[in-house]
């Protein structure tokens, strides 16, 4: 015995295929915690950017956690080496982009 037909036409089948679509992006954009693109393309999307840049500082103040543990934890040699210094200057470059995105905040 076939399945009993859900829609009456290609067009309504379509319709709901395209409504299951733009449903399965509203969760996943809920899951990532941004907010809604704005209704016209042309809008800015204040609120979605706000809300990257933060997620930006966050990852950023976590890698400069990390990168000074990591500092911290080698050796005065090793700190003084050219590898050190070099480490030290992007530890320094983190600082510095954290610090011109919290301008943006």
């Amino acid at each position: 015995m076939p399945t009993p037909k859900q829609y009456g036409s290609a067009a309504e089948r379509q319709r709901a295929y395209r409504q299951r679509q733009v449903q399965a992006r509203e969760v996943e954009r809920q899951q990532k915690g941004l907010p809604a693109a704005p209704a016209i393309a042309s809008l800015p999307g204040e609120r979605r950017w706000k809300a990257l840049l933060e997620h930006a500082r966050s990852a950023l103040s976590t890698v400069e956690v990390e990168m000074q543990d990591y500092y911290e934890a080698r050796s005065e040699t090793w700190q003084e080496q050219v590898r050190g210094e070099a480490f030290q200057e992007r530890m320094v470059a983190i600082e510095t982009l954290l610090s011109e995105l919290e301008t943006l905040l």
